[in-house]
């Protein structure tokens, strides 16, 4: 007899190395342990206080844990039949089932880190990452498993102008009206009008269950206290793991207007967009503002096709003062993803399938010395190249706000980044740009650069000079 168990509540969630631990083909002490839990919660109400008697009687009995997209399933195979009636496994013993893995999972947990280290230096690094981002995720109660694909992740700049920030809220309304749910980085500007405009489509169709999560990390929620409409806020340890969180958890991207950390954010997801592995894998990129926003865009479409080539382009849409168009397309978009987690049974709230390598994983310190070794030269390897430039821009956001660049700035003055002519003419062309539309501080009308941006080929240099 071999019966499938449905998932209950936030106890269907596991990481896949916790999933690993528990897999009856791991043939480890911890699936040992779990098998005889299990099989002692299935003989709910029976007479005995002897292991090895319901062990010998059921030595047949194995449990298998299955991820799939709307959580854990339990797979029983030769179960007691005493679980079940009519087919149908009894309801408490189904919830004590998913009590047991929750808590051996806690156990595996503080095993690891007791007296597994060894073992762990098996794993590679970029699975404990994600492994660890999941954790955090879960901890915070952000996963909610079961429910269809329905969050996107809205990112832009802080210092947008007012006729920006009205487009960002009437697109927010748009998504509001599907009930869709809204997460960002948690701060003001393109981060704070989604939200709000989301916050009263909800409202108008009564939706009971609005989500606004805000994902952010010590260095930018220092400078960028969270807006009022966050709901759920997660606190990710770098930039790099709050950049990961983002594109695992949401299933739809909108990228509003803004400065180099929306540029940053463009190259994470083209990055990851770019890997030969990642090329099934649906995730809506839409790019969009008002018609005062046009030549902000063109200027970024134009920087992406100079450094990466036009091909890149084909990897998100931009559309232009039409925020019914954007919401349509998300929902589409939210529907694709839908269909695709389902066929590859991966998670609906945690993209597991997608591919981020651990350069992409690995935290930058913007410092001098880190600069000066950054390769931002042509390569076949675009993702990589994308990568690079992201390190470059996410220097100058740490440069602007972060006090730890800032520090850095005052100590050693601009950064000097250095790189091939043609993408330091297309890094130049955009951040003037940029700084024309006033696009680096809130507080600064006349911006003074923290970098210098230096030709390899002759050492011509421009930007702080």
């Amino acid at each position: 007899m071999i019966s499938i168990i449905q998932p209950v509540d936030n106890l269907a969630l596991l990481s896949q190395l916790e999933s690993d631990s528990l897999s009856r083909f791991s043939s480890g002490e911890m699936y040992d342990i779990y098998r005889k839990c299990s099989l002692a919660v299935l003989n709910t109400g029976a007479k005995t206080d002897n292991s090895h008697v319901l062990l010998d009687k059921y030595r047949n009995f194995e449990i298998n844990v299955i991820q799939n997209e709307r959580g854990v399933k339990l797979e029983l195979i030769n179960p007691p039949e005493t679980a079940f009636v009519d087919g149908v496994i009894i309801s408490n013993i189904q919830v004590n089932l998913y009590t047991v893995l929750r808590d051996i999972v806690q156990f595996s947990a503080i095993e690891k880190m007791h007296s597994e280290i060894d073992s762990l230096k098996q794993i590679p690094v970029s699975r404990l990452i994600t492994n660890g981002i999941f954790s955090r995720l879960r901890l915070a109660g952000t996963l909610i498993p079961g429910q269809n694909p329905n969050v996107v992740v809205c990112w832009g700049g802080h210092a947008i102008s007012q006729t920006e920030y009205d487009y960002a809220y009437e697109v927010g309304v748009r998504l509001g009206l599907r009930k869709i749910d809204v997460c960002t980085g948690c701060g003001p500007g393109a981060m704070e009008a989604p939200m709000k405009g989301a916050f009263f489509g909800h409202a108008l169709q009564g939706h009971s269950t609005s989500r606004f999560i805000g994902l952010t990390e010590p260095s930018i929620i220092a400078a960028e206290p969270p807006n009022p409409y966050i709901k759920e806020l997660v606190i990710l340890p770098d930039i790099e793991k709050r950049l990961e969180a983002f594109v695992r958890f949401g299933n739809a991207i909108i990228l509003f207007p803004g400065g180099p950390g929306s540029a940053e954010e463009l190259l994470y997801i083209l990055s990851v967009k770019l890997l030969r592995e990642n090329r099934h894998e649906p995730l809506p990129l839409i790019l969009t503002g008002p018609e005062e926003s046009r030549s902000y865009f063109a200027a970024l479409d134009t920087f992406v096709k100079a450094v990466l080539g036009d091909n890149a382009t084909r990897h998100y849409e931009i559309i232009i003062n039409n925020p019914e168009k954007v919401a349509r397309t998300i929902r589409e978009g939210l529907e694709m993803v839908r269909e695709h987690r389902t066929m590859t049974s991966d998670s609906y709230c945690f993209n597991w399938s997608l591919k981020i390598p651990e350069y992409l994983q690995e935290p930058f310190e913007a410092t001098h010395a880190n600069m000066s070794s950054l390769n931002l030269h042509r390569s076949s390897d675009l993702s990589l190249m994308a990568s690079n430039m992201r390190r470059a821009f996410s220097a100058i956001v740490s440069g602007n706000v972060k006090e730890a660049g800032m520090e850095e700035i005052k100590k050693h003055g601009p950064f000097i980044i250095e790189g091939d002519r043609e993408i330091m003419q297309a890094m130049d062309k955009l951040l003037k740009e940029f700084i024309a539309q006033k696009r680096f501080l809130l507080s600064q009308s006349e911006y003074i650069p923290c970098y210098t941006l230096r030709d390899s080929e002759n050492t011509s240099q421009t930007g702080s000079s």
